[in-house]
C-alpha cells in the first residue's frame, strides 16, 4: 500500500480520485472503479504498489510496437485491475478481477531487467496507469539506469499526472477502441476525448503507435476505419504505426471472430493516408513486416513476433535512402 499521488480530501471521509477522467469519489473503506485505489481513514492508497501479476520477458513487437528496437527483448510487468470495462477483454482474468499477485519492488524491476539483457521494461498486460505511483517510481529509476520504458495502455488519464511521467517515458502503445463516443460510454464505461488528448500529447515527446481492434458490427464499419485513419494521420501524422487487429470471442462477448477480409479492406483504405499500417492476431510476413513508403521495399522483415531480416542503414532505407519512422 502507498498513499496515492493524485486526490483530493472531501468532507466525511471521503476522497476524489483524479488520476484518470472517471474522478471517483470514494467512501471510507471502498475502492474506485478501477479496484486498484482505496480510500482508508480519509486518505487514498495505492493498493497494488509493487504487486504484479506478471513478470516476463516478451519481444518487444508483442506489445505491439513495431518501431521501437525491433528485434529486442523487454521486460514486461503487469498487475491486477482496469479503469475500463470492455466485456471482450482478453485480459479479463487480471483487469476485471484479481489473481495472486507477487512483490516487485522498483529496484527488483530494474535489477531484473538489467540482469536479463532487457532494452528496458515494458508497463502492460492489464491497465499500467492505473498502477500509476509505481510505474512512476520505477519508469524514473530505469530511465536514470539507462533503460526504456513502454507503455500499453488504454490511455485514459488525467493530463497532469500524465504529463508528470511522461519524461521517463520512450515508447507507448495507444489501444483506440473506437473513434465513437459512444462506443466507450457502453463498451468500456469511458469516453473517447481524453483518449485522444493521451495520444496528441505523448506525440510531441515519444514514439506513438495505436491499436485499434475491430469487432464485427461494433467499429468495424469502413466510416468508423476513416475517422481513425484521418485522426492518426492528420493529428499524430502519417508516420504513426497504426495496428488492426483481429477479435476473436472472450470474456462476456461472443461475436464471431473478424474476417479477414474486413481486416484488409481496413488496411488498403489506411495505406493510402498512413505509411506503416499491421495486422495484429493474424499470421504472415506481409501483415507485420515493414515497407518502405517510399519504394516499397520491405525493411524489417517478421516472422511472428522475430525479426529475421533488417534492411537500414542508419535509419533509413537500405534501398532508397528514406527516412523511416523507426528507434534503433
Amino acid at each position: 500500500m502507498k498513499e496515492a499521488k493524485y486526490y483530493k480530501k472531501l468532507d466525511g471521509e471521503k476522497v476524489q480520485c483524479l488520476l484518470c477522467p472517471k474522478e471517483c469519489i470514494i467512501k471510507e473503506g471502498k475502492r474506485g472503479f478501477c479496484r486498484a485505489r482505496e480510500n482508508r481513514e480519509g486518505k487514498l492508497y495505492s493498493r497494488i504498489f509493487a504487486q504484479a501479476t506478471s513478470v516476463a520477458m516478451d519481444p518487444i513487437e508483442k506489445k505491439p510496437l513495431y518501431h521501437f528496437y525491433p528485434g529486442t527483448m523487454i521486460l514486461s510487468l503487469g498487475t491486477n485491475g482496469c479503469n475500463f470495462a470492455c466485456p471482450y477483454c482478453q485480459n479479463w482474468e487480471i483487469s476485471q478481477t484479481e489473481v495472486a499477485t507477487r512483490t516487485i519492488t522498483s529496484e527488483e524491476a530494474v535489477a531484473t531487467a538489467k540482469g536479463r539483457g532487457s532494452i528496458g521494461i515494458a508497463y502492460t498486460y492489464s491497465e499500467p496507469l492505473i498502477w500509476y505511483e509505481y510505474v512512476l517510481e520505477t519508469a524514473r529509476l530505469a530511465h536514470e539506469r539507462g533503460l526504456k520504458n513502454v507503455l500499453v495502455t488504454n490511455g485514459f488519464i488525467s493530463e497532469e499526472p500524465f504529463q508528470e511521467l511522461l519524461p521517463y517515458i520512450d515508447a507507448i502503445n495507444i489501444d483506440v477502441k473506437a473513434m465513437k463516443d459512444s462506443f466507450y460510454k457502453e463498451m468500456c464505461k469511458a469516453e473517447l476525448e481524453p483518449v485522444l488528448r493521451t495520444a496528441e500529447i505523448a506525440k510531441k515527446k515519444v514514439l506513438v503507435e495505436i491499436t485499434n481492434l475491430v469487432i464485427p458490427t461494433l467499429n468495424d464499419r469502413e466510416d468508423d476505419f476513416n475517422l481513425l485513419i484521418n485522426w492518426v494521420a492528420n493529428s499524430l501524422g502519417a508516420d504513426t504505426p497504426l495496428h488492426f487487429s483481429r477479435y476473436s470471442p472472450h470474456y462476456k462477448m461472443k461475436i464471431e471472430p473478424t474476417p479477414i477480409s474486413t481486416l484488409e479492406k481496413a488496411v488498403n483504405i489506411a495505406r493510402e493516408k498512413l505509411r506503416y499500417v499491421y495486422l495484429g492476431n493474424v499470421g504472415g510476413e506481409e501483415a507485420n513486416s515493414t515497407r518502405c513508403y517510399n519504394c516499397g521495399k520491405t525493411v524489417i522483415l517478421r516472422t511472428g513476433y522475430g525479426v529475421a531480416a533488417v534492411e537500414l542503414e542508419d535509419g533509413k532505407c537500405k534501398y532508397c535512402k528514406a527516412k523511416i519512422n523507426v528507434v534503433m
